[in-house]
């Protein structure tokens, strides 16, 4: 019985080395090389070629990993390698069974944020913003007045906080006191970001740091005074100036692949940067023929242009 069980663990071992063998040192550098040139991975980034193992999708092939490491980010790209480790390729699995735009709009929190346009609306736009970015200003007045004004009874809009701290000293601050605004009134807090957004320079050209911070108290107690809120819990939303839930959606952000701003979602698709209004339209008319509600009748609201005398 001993030779028995002996017998059985050593054809174990060697069923488990035949599964997951280590790539040779060879085929490792090929690997490498078709990585870094494919992907532009600069010299001092590390490429890390794992062992093959049987793929469970495609039997003719093997799977293994390729770990491209930097000092804070790390990739996993998962290959096919052919059995005679002759070529290798990258393919992508998509489960249709379920609709990616849903999965990510079911990771983003809209609870207690500023709302604009349509009440539930089957639509949503998700904006991350950042009240000091230019682009994020000139998406801005893109969506308000000139979007809004087309899709407005259709679409709801909600804006979420992602500054771009590195870049953008102030906008972290301009986050938690248009937060403080909309803890009491939604329409404060659009009011608030209309003006910055319309007026960065505003605050950006003044002459100290501790300047530019004062500014924006002073325009959201503004704000406050001109919505009525209760001034005393204003002020001390403002000179607490918790960053948590700025923190906390800039985290989200990160986990949607959110890089830059602005980045908006339509129910769920990423639409990247300050792009012209023509691709917003579209993916808006898009969201709502799957919504099943309305277009805009744009060339309705226009005025044909008047015939040319003769």
């Amino acid at each position: 019985m001993t030779l028995i069980r002996r017998s059985f663990l050593l054809l174990l071992v060697i069923c488990v080395g035949c599964v997951a063998q280590s790539a040779s040192p060879d085929l490792t550098k090929k690997i490498e090389r078709q990585v870094r040139s494919y992907y532009h991975v600069p010299p001092e980034v590390h490429v890390l070629v794992g062992a093959p193992s049987p793929s469970s999708d495609f039997p003719s092939y093997d799977s293994l990993t390729v770990t491209i490491q930097g000092d804070e980010r790390k990739q996993d790209l998962t290959f096919l390698i052919s059995k005679d480790r002759s070529s290798m390729m990258r393919m992508t699995k998509f489960d249709l069974s379920k609709d990616p735009f849903a999965e990510t709009m079911s990771k983003i929190d809209v609870s207690g944020r500023p709302t604009r346009g349509a009440k539930a609306s089957k639509v949503v736009v998700v904006n991350f913003d950042d009240f000091e970015c230019p682009f994020c200003s000139r998406m801005h007045q893109t969506l308000f007045p000139t979007i809004f004004k087309e899709y407005g009874d259709r679409v709801t809009f909600i804006y979420k906080d992602y500054p771009l701290v590195e870049i953008h000293p102030w906008a972290t601050h301009a986050a938690v006191d248009a937060n403080c605004l909309v803890a009491q009134n939604n329409d404060a807090y659009w009011d608030f970001a209309d003006y910055i957004h319309a007026n960065q320079h505003e605050v950006s050209n003044e002459k100290t740091p501790g300047a530019r911070l004062e500014a924006l108290d002073k325009l959201a107690l503004l704000q406050g005074q001109k919505h009525n809120l209760d001034v005393v819990k204003l002020q001390s939303c403002i000179k607490a100036q918790d960053e948590s839930a700025v923190k906390a959606s800039m985290k989200e952000a990160e986990g949607v692949g959110v890089e830059a701003t602005p980045t908006l979602f339509v129910n769920g698709q990423k639409i990247d940067g300050a792009v012209p209004i023509g691709e917003l339209r579209a993916a808006l008319d898009s969201a709502l023929k799957d919504a099943n509600l309305p277009v805009p009748d744009r060339a309705a609201a226009v005025p044909a242009p008047a015939p040319a005398s003769k």
